[in-house]
């Protein structure tokens, strides 16, 4: 009797956290949505703010990188004019 007792309460207890993992997957996929979805409109929101905003000029000096600052982004170069030119 009390074997049976053990089995049956194992049972309901896997049906338990069946249900939960079943809640918590998806809660877990509505988040991630969420997560997309605002990263999506972050992207965006920005590209409109970029967009809006007119380039700011190089003398104004709140602008202006420091002389000691971080270099300038690299550009595109292409690989063509990489090329050793023969002698």
């Amino acid at each position: 009797m009390v074997l049976w007792a053990c089995v049956v309460l194992a049972l309901v207890v896997a049906l338990a956290a069946l249900a939960r993992a079943g809640r918590l997957a998806r809660r877990l996929d509505a988040l991630n949505q969420s997560y997309w979805e605002l990263r999506y409109d972050y992207t965006r929101l920005r590209s409109r703010v970029s967009r809006l905003e007119p380039e700011q000029a190089d003398d104004d000096p709140v602008s202006a990188p420091d002389a000691g600052g971080a270099p300038p982004p690299a550009s595109f170069v292409p690989l063509s004019s990489l090329k050793r030119k023969e002698p």
